[in-house]
C-alpha cells in the first residue's frame, strides 16, 4: 500500500524522493502514527511534502489511496470494507422514480437504522434498497439515489441531499492574490462606503496648507489624516462540496474583499455555522476558532457576510449532530440566531440562482434566520446585499 502512495505520488507531480520515503517507513516501523489515520496524514505529509503549494496535489492523491473512514455520531462506528463501497454501474433514476422513493422519516430513525445495518450487513450490495452498498435507493452508501441519507463512500454521482457524509475531507484556502477577471466586483462592493479621516495626519492638506501661508505670511503645512472606509467587515465563506464548482467566482470575491475593506475579517465553515469555524483549510481540525470567540471579539458594528450554498438537508441546520462531518451539540439555528443577536446587519450571497430557493426548505430556512437577506451572487446581488449593509 505504501510503495503505491509513493508511485502516486511521483505521477501527481510531487517532487518525492525515494529518501524521504525510506524516512516514512522507519516512522512507521517505529509506530509514530498509532493506529489512526489522521495521525498517519500529518506524518505522511510532514515527510514527504517539502514545499507547502504541492499540499493540495499531496491531499488528493492521500484521499484517493487512503479511504478514511470517520464515525458519523456517538455509538456509532465500523470500519466498512472498501469493496463494499466501489461503484459497479451507475444507475439513473426517472422523476417518476425519485417520486416513488420515501425517506426513513427523521433523523433519529436514520442514525439508528444506519447503526442496526452496520450489525447486520455481512457482504456487499449493489443496487438495492436497504443495505449499506452503490448504485441504489438505500438511504446508506453511494453512486444511487435517496431523499435523505448518509454518503459513505465519495464515488458516484451526488445529489445534493445527503445528511452526513461519512468521509474526511480537506479543503484548500481561498487565493486573495487571484488576478480579478473583471473590476466589477469591486465596484459593486464600493456601495458599501462611509469615509472619515481618523488615526495619525499623515497626509499633506494643500488646501489648508495654503490656506494657512496665506494667512501667516510664511509657509505653514498642514496634514490630516488619511481618508479611509471606516466599514468593517466579518465574512464566513462555505468550503468543500458543492461550493467546489464556485471556488473562481469566490476567489475574485474574496480578493476583491481584502482590496477594498481595510477592517475585514473572514473565517471559513462548511455548509452551516456551528460552534467552530476556522483561519486555514488544511489545520481546520487542529486550529479551530470558537464561534462564542468571534461573537465576543468582533463589536456589534461589524457587518456579516455568508458566501456559501444555502442547499442541504435541513438536518443540518435544526438538529444538534446535524453536521455532516462531525456531532455538534447545539443545532446550526441556535448558533445563526445567536449571531443575528448581536450583528444587526447579516446578509448571505447565494451562488445558486435564486429561480431555486423557494422550493429548497433549507434555504428557506436560513432566509427566514437572517431576515430574508439572501441574494445571488451576482454584480446586481452584490450591489443589493452592499446598500442593505450600508443601511
Amino acid at each position: 500500500m505504501f510503495t503505491k502512495f509513493f508511485h502516486e505520488l511521483k505521477s501527481a507531480g510531487l517532487p518525492v524522493s525515494l529518501r524521504e520515503y525510506l524516512t516514512l517507513i522507519e516512522a512507521m516501523d517505529a509506530d509514530l502514527a498509532g493506529r489512526k489515520v489522521e495521525d498517519f496524514y500529518y506524518l505522511s505529509r510532514s515527510a514527504l511534502v517539502k514545499d507547502e503549494r504541492n499540499l493540495d496535489k499531496f491531499d488528493r492523491v492521500f484521499a484517493h489511496v487512503f479511504k478514511g473512514l470517520e464515525s458519523v455520531a456517538e455509538g456509532v462506528s465500523a470500519e466498512i470494507p472498501e469493496d463494499w463501497l466501489r461503484l459497479m454501474t451507475e444507475r439513473y433514476f426517472s422523476e417518476e422514480e425519485m417520486k416513488e422513493i420515501e425517506a426513513l422519516g427523521g433523523w433519529d430513525k436514520l442514525m439508528e437504522t444506519l447503526k442496526q445495518r452496520l450489525e447486520e450487513q455481512k457482504k456487499r450490495h449493489q443496487g438495492g434498497n436497504k443495505w449499506i452498498g452503490t448504485g441504489g435507493t438505500s438511504p446508506f452508501g453511494s453512486g444511487g439515489y435517496n431523499p435523505e441519507g448518509v454518503r459513505i463512500g465519495n464515488e458516484g454521482k451526488r445529489q445534493g441531499r445527503a445528511v452526513k457524509v461519512w468521509e474526511k475531507r480537506d479543503y484548500k484556502n481561498l487565493d486573495d492574490s487571484v488576478e480579478l477577471g473583471t473590476r466589477n466586483i469591486k465596484m459593486a462592493l464600493r456601495k458599501l462606503r462611509r469615509f472619515a479621516r481618523e488615526g495619525a495626519p499623515d497626509e499633506f492638506d494643500l488646501d489648508n496648507t495654503i490656506e494657512a501661508t496665506a494667512r501667516a505670511g510664511y509657509l505653514d503645512i498642514k496634514m490630516r489624516p488619511e481618508r479611509r472606509n471606516t466599514i468593517k467587515v466579518l465574512i464566513f465563506f462555505d468550503v468543500g462540496g458543492s461550493m467546489d464548482p464556485y471556488v473562481k467566482i469566490t476567489e475574485e470575491l474574496f480578493s476583491a474583499a481584502r482590496a477594498e475593506f481595510k477592517h475585514m475579517e473572514y473565517f471559513y465553515f462548511h455548509n452551516f455555522l456551528y460552534d467552530f469555524v476556522w483561519k486555514d483549510n488544511r489545520r481546520r481540525w487542529s486550529e479551530k476558532t470558537p464561534t462564542w470567540d468571534v461573537l465576543h471579539k468582533y463589536p456589534h458594528d461589524y457587518k456579516v457576510i455568508f458566501v456559501g450554498d444555502a442547499s442541504m438537508s435541513p438536518y443540518e441546520i435544526t438538529v444538534p449532530g446535524g453536521s455532516v462531518e462531525y456531532f455538534n451539540e447545539e443545532a446550526g439555528a441556535i448558533w445563526m440566531r445567536r449571531l443575528t443577536d448581536i450583528y444587526e446587519r447579516v446578509v448571505w450571497l447565494n451562488p445558486v440562482k435564486d429561480n431555486s430557493w423557494d422550493y429548497v426548505p433549507s434555504t428557506q430556512l436560513i432566509r427566514e434566520l437572517i431576515g430574508d437577506r439572501m441574494y445571488p451572487l451576482t454584480l446586481s446581488g452584490i450591489e443589493y446585499a452592499m446598500r442593505e449593509l450600508k443601511r
